[in-house]
């Protein structure tokens, strides 16, 4: 494999290494990343040599900044969706692999980690951060809902954490993403060499536990209380409401300014999720959700005004919650008219493993 391949494939050891490698692009997943990442796990699932899987991101930027938008916008304002239906069909069944692995896979969660970085990433084993870390789910920004089982992730946090997280495109730090549910361990990026060094002759348990440091305090563990107060409302409404009333303008504010329609399809996601028995269910839904996004008018004009045009002024179709109906939300959640997602019946889960 040459080094200028978008996903480098390495073995050192006992350890199989997978490097997303579009360090320009904080390592954006095209569809053939996604491809070239499901192809190493499923041929690494049947070689006995290779014990641990560690994911990690080129450059100095972060992991993964997400999907690669930019060709999903092509495709929603000159395709007819079906390019942007198969990336996310298969990047789902990469996710869902990766959360039923049968070998421990430590997914390094340094820099930035947005959307589909946390797909690649949250679902792992083992996952580590740093003191760089800033972990999120940005969509609503963009006219878009979180997915890569973020319904999953958002809605198991404490209280209504992730109601917050998915309304409010907001980062997290380190302690804010093991307390949220993202993470799992703190190690210093100065010691990620040392820690995957250490992966190719060790088990992740004893290798992580040598190097592995307190992330301090988790400034949302101390807000949750406020949080659940106001979060836990029914409507997206209701929620901005209560957060003037309690002085939180500026969160409310930033609510306000994201796409209507998407802020209420996040909510009621987030709801449903609640009722699911696996992550491979929150991804059946997701699917029907995304693929629907990309037909509704604000994913290409949130992406137009945050990374084509750049004028940061997204012109939401409808303008305003009040205008978003009941209707107009249920209709994401409907069964496209390609299908639903499948998802294949993967090795035995890393809980049972």
């Amino acid at each position: 494999m040459t080094d200028d391949a978008e996903v480098l494939v390495g073995r050192s050891g006992r350890l199989g290494i997978l490097t997303l490698n579009r360090p320009r692009a904080i390592n954006a997943l095209t569809h053939g990343m996604v491809r070239a990442v499901t192809d190493a796990l499923n041929h690494w699932r049947g070689d006995d040599s290779v014990l641990t899987i560690a994911i990690v991101g080129a450059g100095e930027r972060g992991l993964c900044a997400g999907g690669d938008v930019v060709s999903l916008y092509r495709d929603a304002t000159e395709g007819d969706g079906s390019a942007a239906a198969e990336f996310w069909r298969d990047e789902y069944r990469m996710n869902a692999l990766i959360a039923r692995y049968s070998k421990p896979i430590v997914a390094i969660q340094d820099g930035l980690v947005l959307g589909g970085g946390i797909g690649i990433s949250a679902h792992a084993s083992h996952r580590v951060v740093t003191e760089r870390s800033r972990i999120g789910f940005p969509e609503v920004t963009i006219g878009f809902v979180p997915d890569v089982g973020a319904s999953w992730l958002l809605s198991r946090a404490p209280g209504q954490v992730g109601s917050r997280l998915g309304l409010t495109a907001e980062s997290i730090g380190a302690a804010d993403a093991i307390y949220v549910g993202f993470s799992d361990h703190f190690v210093p990026s100065d010691q990620i060499s040392a820690l995957l060094m250490a992966l190719e002759t060790e088990d992740p348990d004893s290798a992580i536990a040598a190097l592995a440091q307190h992330p301090g305090e988790a400034p949302l563990a101390a807000q949750t209380p406020a949080i659940d107060q106001a979060f836990g409302l029914d409507t997206v409404g209701e929620i901005l409401a209560a957060l003037r009333e309690a002085g939180a303008d500026d969160l409310a504010d930033g609510i306000q300014a994201k796409s209507p329609l998407a802020l209420a399809v996040t909510r009621e996601s987030l709801r449903r999720a609640r009722d699911f028995g696996d992550l491979e269910e929150a991804l059946v839904n997701e699917f029907r959700v995304s693929t629907h996004a990309l037909a509704a008018p604000d994913f290409a004009e949130g992406v137009r005004a945050q990374l084509v045009d750049k004028d940061r002024n997204p012109q939401w179709t409808p303008a305003s919650l009040a205008d978003v109906t009941a209707d107009a939300v249920a209709r994401f959640f409907a069964e496209p008219a390609a299908g639903d997602l499948t998802i294949p019946d993967f090795a035995p889960s890393k809980e049972t493993a």
